[in-house]
């Protein structure tokens, strides 16, 4: 069963509702309840509403990365070659043109909403960079990561020049509030993975560290962002609060729909290796949510189901005696 936030009575902008749903209803194979639509409003694809403002995206990235080496030029571009979702952009214009019409019935985004945009996707993909090195990943997008071709020291520098280059675009924006919030990020970035490192002995806080984990790894960049791009477009710290909790709900939805997909997805649907965090000894909310099962049969048995599925993607003909053995050496490092 797919959980997703609920909406708001007061939120003044409905159709940005839609954006979670419609993005993975055209953009996974996740077989849920909530594959089809809840009412017979007819949803427009995002993707769609904020074509126009994020065309040349990747293009202008490359701009910000000027670069004289040309070992250093290819790193920091390797992943700006226009086959990421550009899902995070997508958001923060459609928040920014959102809160422009509701304060002065706009639909242009402002220049420096754009490039708050840009620095969003920036910050996720330095962030990408860190993390195959961290989880000594060899697949990203569908091709081999940054650490695996150029090696992990090159690859943490070119991941520390792409946040040097999002921070002076920052700078150039000159407003020292949407400094002070953007910032925020790379700070929880890094707090988020110390998190991830760690676990709780209690049982009852696994799921509130998973959480807290996840909004700053993931949801604190959306979060942010949508409030950053309402402070350049209202005035209204109510607005500014409404994008801020908007965006950290859909950027914990997307990372708990997306440990599903690890589960349920092969590693050519996914583009990175399936059962990656299970494989790391991370466990993530399938496997909190399989913990709590009241009797331990029915958890383990439950816990066996994840990763069944995931090694059904992983070891393809391995026999059954190799599988087993394995899945628990899995879930005795998960659980």
């Amino acid at each position: 069963m797919c959980h997703f936030p609920q909406r708001s009575s007061v939120w003044p902008f409905p159709k940005l509702c839609s954006i979670p749903w419609r993005f993975y209803h055209t953009s996974t194979a996740l077989m849920c309840s909530c594959s089809k639509t809840v009412s017979d409003e007819k949803y427009q694809d995002p993707f769609q509403l904020g074509r126009k403002d994020l065309k040349n995206l990747y293009e202008d990235i490359k701009k910000e990365l000027l670069v004289s080496t040309a070992e250093l030029r290819e790193m920091c571009e390797y992943y700006f070659d226009g086959k990421g979702k550009a899902f995070r952009p997508m958001i923060v214009v459609l928040m920014a043109r959102a809160c422009n019409i509701h304060h002065s019935n706009s639909r242009e985004v402002q220049a420096s909403q754009r490039s708050v945009a840009i620095i969003a996707e920036m910050i996720h993909t330095a962030s990408l960079v860190h993390d195959d090195v961290i989880d000594d990943a060899n697949s990203r997008r569908g091709k081999m990561t940054v650490n695996q071709i150029w090696g992990e020291r090159k690859a943490v520098l070119a991941g520390d020049f792409i946040l040097s280059a999002a921070s002076l675009a920052l700078a150039r924006i000159g407003n020292t509030t949407i400094i002070s919030v953007l910032t925020q990020v790379i700070e929880d970035l890094v707090r988020g993975e110390f998190l991830q490192l760690g676990s709780k002995e209690n049982e009852n806080e696994r799921f509130a560290h998973y959480l807290e984990k996840t909004f700053k790894k993931t949801a604190s960049l959306i979060a942010n962002s949508c409030k950053a791009v309402s402070i350049l477009g209202c005035p209204d710290p109510k607005v500014h609060e409404i994008a801020y909790q908007y965006g950290k709900n859909v950027g914990i939805a997307f990372q708990l729909i997306d440990d599903v997909l690890d589960f349920t997805s092969c590693a050519d649907h996914l583009g990175k290796p399936a059962a990656a965090d299970l494989k790391l000894g991370l466990a993530t909310g399938p496997v909190l949510f399989a913990c709590r099962q009241k009797e331990p049969r029915g958890r383990l048995e439950c816990m066996h189901v994840f990763v069944s599925s995931s090694f059904g993607h992983l070891q393809g003909h391995a026999s059954q005696e190799r599988q087993e053995r394995e899945e628990y050496q899995l879930l005795g490092s998960a659980a």
